[in-house]
């Protein structure tokens, strides 16, 4: 855990709650594939934030959208596993057919769901990102 202040319009202040953290968080901002670079005084880590130019907006909108996929597919392992549970279910007779049937049914509506509320959210932010 740690503290994040905003120390001027373009810089974030974040203060780990343990010193043994501070490198730890300055290399994960860092490596972060967001073109930030931390620098560290004292216990406090100053991560200045880049103006944001045509082409920055670009790069930050591959990355919210290569996160929306993660997201997606992070959302249909849990409908694999699902699945994968019921028709072990259904094979110990502990679920009938028709309600494995029903249980596939919901779960892909469910899935359907938060696919398209994740795509929604992806077009938000773009959207966002783009207005200048």
């Amino acid at each position: 855990m740690a503290n994040l202040t905003l120390i001027d319009a373009r810089t974030i202040g974040v203060q780990p709650w343990e010193k043994p953290m501070i490198a730890k968080v300055e290399k994960a901002i860092r490596d972060g594939d967001l073109g930030l670079n931390p620098a560290t005084q004292g216990d406090l880590i100053r991560v200045p934030m880049p103006m944001l130019t045509e082409e920055r907006r670009r790069e930050l909108i591959k990355v919210v959208k290569h996160e929306g996929e993660t997201a997606k597919v992070a959302i249909r392992n849990l409908r694999r596993d699902a699945i994968a549970h019921l028709k072990e279910a259904l094979k110990k007779h502990e679920l009938a057919e028709d309600d494995e049937r029903r249980a596939q049914d919901d779960i892909q509506k469910l899935t359907d769901k938060y696919v398209v509320e994740v795509d929604k959210l992806l077009a938000e932010k773009e959207k966002d990102l783009l207005a200048v």
